[in-house]
């Protein structure tokens, strides 16, 4: 089927304008939620959110961004603007009307784009969890941010092993290092397969797309009401970053790009009840650091 985007929409992929095919999954019916991972992970990490609201009355769809997962691996076009279109190219092809938008770390900054370039008609709400938004590197006007230097050292580390460094990640990233955290080694496996399927240029491409977009005029742009939410998520920000701006070494890197992290020692279920009651939530809004 060809649509006015230029895609071509076939089973469980849709090929854009530049040739890149995007995988996405399409579970349930009703209103729809679309969701959008963080890096260096695929629709996946979203399975167990997806089953627990699709059981609830909700049709969820998740893509792999173009270089991740099951997606295309083009050399080109791995960047903000580009993730976007796709993103609207997806919502066009299935014609979603009213969709909940959720994003997370990467994911966040994909969503917060697309309605900043293409719009909000398709959507009703958009949230935010943990996101890049609205920039992470420093600059003049965000001296908050974090320094070139420790991206440049996250790229440095990514190409010398980006397999041990998503084994690595896995500890942070799900607070596996916690006093009487319980590790999941499924789970860090989970994370290491679904990074090492992502494409090796798309994973160093990404990394300047997090850290440098600067996603301000998006946020301004969104006219669906928003509000933001903080809690203990948003505590754990300010000290990984705190500890980021102190070391460049290799766990300071990992804790760096852990700094979205979701709080992982609840069950999947109350993870996913979480996740419900934001979208179910009135009015739309946008979270930053929700736990979730």
């Amino acid at each position: 089927m060809t649509i006015t985007t230029g895609s071509e929409h076939t089973h469980n992929t849709i090929t854009v304008g530049d040739g890149t095919r995007i995988y996405y999954k399409d579970w349930g019916k009703g209103k729809p939620v679309v969701f959008s991972h963080g890096w260096p992970l695929s629709a996946d990490a979203w399975e167990d959110q997806m089953v627990f609201l699709g059981q609830r009355g909700y049709r969820c769809i998740a893509h792999d961004r173009r270089g991740h997962g099951r997606s295309s691996q083009p050399w080109e076009g791995n960047e903000m603007d580009t993730y976007a279109d796709d993103l609207a190219a997806l919502a066009d092809a299935l014609d979603l009307r009213n969709a909940i938008h959720v994003g997370h770390s990467t994911g966040g900054g994909e969503v917060a784009r697309y309605i900043g370039r293409h719009g909000a008609a398709r959507v009703a709400k958009a949230v935010l969890i943990g996101a890049v938004p609205p920039i992470m590197l420093k600059t003049e006007a965000n001296p908050g941010g974090l320094p070139m230097e420790t991206f440049d050292g996250i790229r440095a580390a990514v190409l010398a092993d980006r397999s041990q460094f998503f084994k690595d990640l896995t500890t942070p990233f799900y607070g596996f290092n916690r006093p009487g955290a319980k590790v999941s080694q499924g789970l860090r496996d989970s994370f290491w397969l679904q990074g090492m399927q992502a494409g090796f240029k798309g994973v160093i491409d990404c990394i300047k797309a997090f850290s440098e977009t600067d996603f301000t005029e998006d946020l301004k742009a969104m006219d669906v009401p928003r509000r933001r939410r903080s809690d203990r998520a948003d505590r754990r920000v300010g000290a990984v970053v705190g500890e980021a701006r102190q070391t460049l070494d290799a766990e300071g890197l990992r804790r760096t790009v852990a700094r979205h992290v979701l709080d992982e020692q609840g069950s999947d279920q109350r993870r996913s009840a979480r996740v419900h009651r934001i979208v179910s939530c009135q009015p739309a809004m946008s979270v930053t650091g929700e736990s979730i």
